[in-house]
């Protein structure tokens, strides 16, 4: 029934390559257009003199969710990549010789909890319960609606369990209720940091991250990240899903309220229904006429985006001593660069930063003998960015943290790349040169979302990072689920296409 149909998804990151196998296991023709030269979105590689460095997303969290989309087709993710669980998770700097290592196993959490707030193992394990019931709720019920309206949510079991989701309180106090140590609330709130907003106007319903963190552990794909790409990808092609590369959209034609084609610059493909993982809004302001589009101007200059990012791809020729895998250095006011990030937007003045070494688990992404090192800091969108901005921030990074790890590897880089605002809009169109999408606030958590559904079109959808259920890698899988899902109820639904 489904065969003669020809469903065109814009966009091979995770929301696109997740929409096109469900699409095509039900039998529809799916074509993805990507932009650029590989799949992946934001989870692209980048290769030099035998360093592989994953160019977005390296932390593997809720690693439930993968599974759960790999068994939709009767595959584990064990069938693609081998998974390792960090032992630790990661590493906090709080300062030279201050550091807490967030070790895998309960009993040595709570230890670390205990020796840190005397007392705070107790509130730990309350915490934790709580989060886990966020958690349960939040990805086993609200994240796979489509929030197409309230309507979706008047479901009185799920507002009862709503009232335990604490969706009007704040993380800030949440924390703050079971913890009064300086570097545990660092720590349960760093998570947050890249939701979009202060811990201050995050709900607390967001400490089910630190069920994902803490209970659920920090993951490490063997070939990093990207091998979770090229899983999806390899799946995609056992399903029939073609995948055009260096193919970027540059009109949707709509007649009579239907979209008939989606253009290119060499070439027009027919399409019975579209849906558009490319950022959200360079589709609907970009790709469209005035008249079909969701949103105005004014309402996307509106929106609070999450962070974007200055990053930096680091190859060394000599192994760096002490660090792990992921560390994040929080020896600077946590607040004061939040506020610099979301209240008061500017390039920070004392930067909290993050730097992933892969190699200290994966002896493949370095030469032998060598490290791969990834620094990120997180940074407003919509900043002003050249190279001097970028030199100064990186030469700040690295005297950070010469004095906190007491190692100096300025004169072993032998392979440098910057990344950041500039980047990403040029890669993908990124509304401000964001990174992760759309602030996690209460004004734009569910049916607050920009619409996964297009209003003046009826056989189009929008997914990804900007829509519903919101950004990260899992939120993304499960966002191209639920558009799949509703691409399929519509096209039941309208006769002719």
């Amino acid at each position: 029934m489904n065969k003669g149909r020809h469903i065109i998804i814009i966009g091979a990151g995770f929301a696109g390559l997740s929409a096109a196998c469900v699409l095509a296991k039900e039998g529809f023709k799916v074509t993805i257009l990507e932009k650029n030269d590989q799949p992946g979105g934001r989870a692209r590689v980048w290769e030099q003199d035998g360093f592989r460095f994953d160019m977005g997303p390296s932390w593997y969290w809720m690693p439930d969710v993968f599974e759960n989309f790999f068994a939709l087709f009767g595959k584990k993710t064990a069938d693609y990549y081998q998974l390792e669980r960090l032992d630790p998770g990661y590493r906090i700097y709080c300062g030279p010789d201050d550091m807490m290592d967030i070790p895998a196993a309960m009993p040595d959490l709570e230890a670390l909890f205990e020796k840190t707030e005397p007392g705070s193992s107790a509130g730990l394990r309350k915490f934790l319960k709580q989060a886990a019931y966020k958690y349960k709720v939040g990805m086993g019920e609200y994240v796979f609606r489509p929030s197409h309206s309230i309507t979706d949510f008047i479901d009185l079991n799920l507002i009862r369990k709503s009232l335990s989701m604490q969706l009007l309180s704040s993380m800030s106090k949440h924390v703050r209720r079971y913890f009064k140590n300086p570097k545990l609330i660092k720590l349960l709130e760093f998570p947050v940091l890249f939701l979009g907003a202060t811990p201050q106007n995050t709900p607390a319903m967001y400490s089910m991250m630190n069920y994902a963190d803490l209970a659920q552990g920090t993951w490490y794909p063997q070939g990093g990240m990207n091998e979770i790409v090229k899983a999806m990808v390899s799946l995609a092609g056992e399903l029939g899903v073609e995948i055009k590369l260096n193919t970027e959209v540059t009109k949707i034609e709509v007649k009579d309220k239907l979209v008939g084609s989606v253009q290119t610059d060499t070439r027009i493909f027919h399409a019975d229904f579209v849906i558009a993982g490319a950022d959200y809004e360079h589709v609907d302001q970009h790709l469209l006429l005035k008249k079909h589009q969701n949103y105005t101007p004014q309402y996307w200059d509106s929106r609070t985006m999450s962070p974007s990012s200055l990053l930096f791809y680091i190859g060394t020729n000599k192994k760096v001593a002490g660090i792990k895998h992921h560390n994040l250095f929080f020896d600077e006011d946590f607040e004061l660069h939040a506020k610099e990030i979301y209240t008061s937007p500017q390039w920070p003045t004392n930067p909290l930063f993050y730097v992933s070494c892969t190699s200290k688990t994966d002896k493949s992404v370095a030469p032998e003998g060598g490290e791969n090192l990834f620094f990120l800091m997180p940074i407003a969108p919509g900043l002003h960015d050249d190279e001097s901005i970028r030199e100064k921030y990186f030469d700040l990074m690295l005297n950070r943290f010469k004095h906190i790890t007491g190692q100096d590897i300025r004169d072993s880089i032998v392979v440098k790349r910057s990344y950041a605002l500039n980047d990403f809009k040029a890669d993908y169109h990124s509304f401000k040169g964001n990174a992760y999408g759309l602030a996690n606030t209460l004004s734009q958590t569910a049916f607050f979302k920009p619409a996964m559904r297009a209003k003046h079109v009826k056989n189009m959808l929008y997914t990804g990072q900007l829509t519903v259920p919101g950004p990260g890698v899992p939120p993304a899988i499960i966002s191209g689920q639920v558009a799949a899902q509703e691409a399929i109820k519509s096209l039941k639904k309208v006769s002719g296409i």
